[in-house]
């Protein structure tokens, strides 16, 4: 099953119809027979007449999570979904913002929604980079191999469309570059590797990160620790953690504080195997590239 962003170059349409870059957006792509609608919850009762939301689909509703730092995310499906927005309107508190995804020919089916929303759900557990708010997770309906192979580029789409719009909550997919510079943090008996992706930095399987937190740690950085430890991405080793999976942190930075359990300067602390700093080799890139131009 393909779940990556594409990787040739693409273009993703956004429209704000109310003229707000803070209100409802509608996006779309070419050659795409799906559409989605991005809507703040204070702006609901105005959303909730679009055309779009009438049709059969799937929702992410995004909002804090008041014991975590991590975002909490409820995944739904809807024939159509406009109802049931509006029930959680009424129901569910956390969310700030409704994502939704429909189908513009209305090609889409109970099975195909269904379909859509037991992937993201499983996704979004694979990734852990939020807390989900479901109950349960859905097993897969059955489908032909055409419709699952139709249903799966659409997810694909639905991805890209979310990554673009900052709501990269299902992607735990690592890069396979051979080339990639990995660096090594080395601290207090542990060691932790990990490289720079467009995402941000990715800290590798089976890292060591230090157990107990210095008096100075930032709050956010010391509830991002313990919001990994709930989700089974920090395993209790005794005298350290080891992380479960490859886990990208928007920063070098956060990677590192992670790691070493108080505020760090990742551009600093991550090295290669022959000494060289992160911010060493970035600096070097851009020489590299001036003095290509010349």
């Amino acid at each position: 099953m393909n779940n990556q962003v594409k990787s040739q170059p693409f273009s993703v349409r956004i429209f704000m119809p109310g003229g707000d870059p803070d209100g409802v957006k509608i996006i779309e792509r070419s050659n795409w027979t799906g559409c989605g609608v991005l809507a703040p919850r204070t702006l609901f009762s105005d959303s909730r007449k679009r055309h779009e939301l009438a049709r059969t689909g799937v929702y992410i509703l995004v909002g804090s999570d008041d014991q975590s730092e991590l975002p909490r995310v409820y995944i739904g499906e809807g024939d159509p979904i406009k109802p049931r927005l509006e029930s959680h309107y009424k129901n569910k508190n956390f969310w700030t913002h409704m994502i939704g995804f429909t189908s513009k020919d209305q090609n889409l089916h109970k099975a195909h929604i269904q379909y859509l929303e037991s992937r993201l759900i499983s996704l979004a557990q694979k990734a852990k980079r939020c807390v989900l708010d479901n109950s349960v997770s859905p097993k897969l309906p059955s489908l032909s191999e055409a419709d699952q192979a139709e249903v799966e580029d659409f997810l694909t789409d639905v991805l890209l469309c979310l990554t673009v719009l900052g709501y990269g909550y299902f992607d735990s997919e690592v890069s396979s570059e051979a080339n990639r510079v990995e660096y090594k943090l080395s601290s207090k008996g542990i060691t932790a590797n990990g490289y720079e992706s467009s995402k941000g930095f990715v800290v590798l399987e089976k890292s060591q990160i230090i157990k107990n937190e210095a008096t100075s740690i930032r709050t956010h950085l010391s509830n991002l620790r313990c919001s990994l430890v709930e989700q089974g991405v920090l395993i209790d080793r005794g005298d350290y953690y080891e992380l479960s999976q490859d886990y990208t942190f928007n920063s070098a930075s956060t990677a590192a504080g992670m790691v070493l359990a108080r505020s760090a300067n990742g551009r600093i602390e991550w090295k290669t195997e022959d000494g060289r700093t992160l911010k060493s080799i970035q600096e070097e890139e851009v020489e590299n590239q001036d003095h290509g131009d010349d």
